[in-house]
This record gives structure tokens, sequence and C-alpha cells, in this order.
């Protein structure tokens, strides 16, 4: 298994489960996340969720190798918005990554460790809060090799960060620590290498504490209407005819040794 689901206490902690490739999410791991959650939602019993990452990473990103060999054409093919897709929380429906079309009633922890990269960094983004450890680091490494941001980074982004800093990311691609994505907004609380998860479940519990019709009201209230999530996500999915122009051959190179460990040099 790819993602294991931890269920105690009102809390579901999901964790991204392939340490061997950074917990970089390919197909099988997208489905899995995308089911975690949609049982998460489902399940009365549970409150908070926390998404993490074995061995000490969040995640890469998408597999680039499974997409530079081809091997997740089908996943990404199937993936298609309707026209008249208006509705994440009625009508749920996977993004690339997995989860990141959805949108749930419930809060989600985001507890990070190592590298947060790419689609990494969007499956952050997607979570409500982010607890960050020293030593981790974000940003849109994507940038490298001419793969999209297509699980709503260029919707959530600059929700979080601001325009200014939200273009920085994206256009740059450069690396962003703990210190300073806590400075700039992406990160919610930054805590000692190793901690996050049990920093993220701490916060997870002071919010079980609390009323939860009350707070899940605000919650929603303080987010996107969903129909306007919903048009801005069908936008940002019109990037994805970028892969086939320069993604792909961008994904092949890195499977083939190029920009390891975040290298912008050699690309």
């Amino acid at each position: 298994m790819t993602v294991s689901t931890d269920i105690r206490d009102g809390i579901t902690t999901v964790t991204i489960d392939r340490p061997e490739a950074r917990n970089a999410v390919d197909p099988a791991t997208a489905k899995a996340l995308y089911q975690a959650f949609l049982d998460f939602e489902a399940d009365e019993d549970q409150r908070v969720a926390i998404l993490t990452g074995a061995g000490g990473y969040f995640c890469a990103g998408f597999d680039l190798k499974s997409a530079g060999s081809g091997a997740a054409d089908d996943w990404i093919a199937g993936l298609d918005i309707p026209a008249d897709w208006s509705d994440p929380m009625a009508e749920p429906r996977p993004g690339p990554m997995g989860p990141s079309r959805l949108m749930l009633s419930k809060p989600v922890i985001a507890a990070i460790e190592g590298p947060t990269v790419a689609g990494g960094m969007e499956l952050a983004a997607w979570c409500d809060l982010r607890v960050m450890a020293q030593g981790a680091v974000t940003g849109v490494f994507c940038r490298r090799w001419g793969v999209p941001l297509i699980d709503g980074g260029t919707v959530r982004l600059p929700r979080l960060l601001g325009q200014g800093r939200a273009n920085d990311l994206i256009l740059t691609g450069r690396p962003v620590e703990a210190e300073e994505a806590l400075a700039i907004g992406f990160a919610n609380r930054v805590c000692p290498r190793g901690e996050a998860l049990e920093v993220a479940t701490e916060l997870a519990r002071d919010l079980i504490r609390f009323p939860q019709a009350c707070m899940l009201a605000d919650h929603l209230s303080a987010r996107m209407e969903p129909a306007e999530l919903a048009a801005a996500l069908r936008r940002e999915w019109r990037s994805a005819e970028a892969f086939a122009a320069e993604g792909r051959a961008g994904a092949a190179r890195f499977a083939g040794g190029r920009g390891r460990s975040g290298d912008f040099d050699d690309i």
C-alpha cells in the first residue's frame, strides 16, 4: 500500500508511503489519497484529518518517472473536467494528485517534513493549515521541467500568499525553507525537525475541543464559494495541454537523472 490511514480519537491521519520516491504520487497513490479523503469526509465520527508523508518526506510532487514514460497517460486523460461542473462539495472529482479538487466540510492539516515541492506544494496548499518542520523546503520545482500547476496551485497560492508573493514562487520555482514559508503565510506553524506530525496532532486536538457546527460554518464561510472554486479549477486545467508540449520531455530529463535534489542548473 502506498497510502496508509490511522483513525483514532476523531483524527484521521493519512500518510503517503513511498519514501523510496520521496513520496512522489503515481496514479495508484493519487487514487488511494482521493479515496482516503472521501472516506474521512463521509465518517461522521472523524473531525479533523492530517496529511503527512513517511520517511521524513512530505511529497516530491507527481511521479515524473511515471509521467515521462507515459505510464500515467490513462490516469491524466481521465481527469478532464466537464464544462458544467460547479460544486466540488456535492460533486467530488479527483485531481492528478488525488484529493486536490475536493472541497471538504472538515479541516485538513498538513504535517510537513522534508521536500514539499511541485504537486506536493499543491497538496499542502489544498490543506487548511500547514505545520512545517525546520529543514523542510517547498517550491514550484516543476517550473524546471515544463510541468504546469494543475492541482490548484494557481488558485490557492495567490489566496494564501497574496498575488505578488505567489507570482514570485510560481514564476521562479525557487525553494522556500520553513522560516520564510512562515513569514510569507504558507506555513502556519514551524516546529523542530521530526516533530511536524506531533505538532499537527496537537493542533487537531485543539480544533476538536470546539463546538463543531459553529467552527465548520465559519470554516466554510471563509473559503471560496464552491462554484467559484470549480470555475477556477476548470480554468487552471487548460494548462494541462502544456504538459504534452513541454512537460513530457522535461519529465523524461528528470527521470534520466537531471535536476536531482532541487538543482536548478542541470535542467
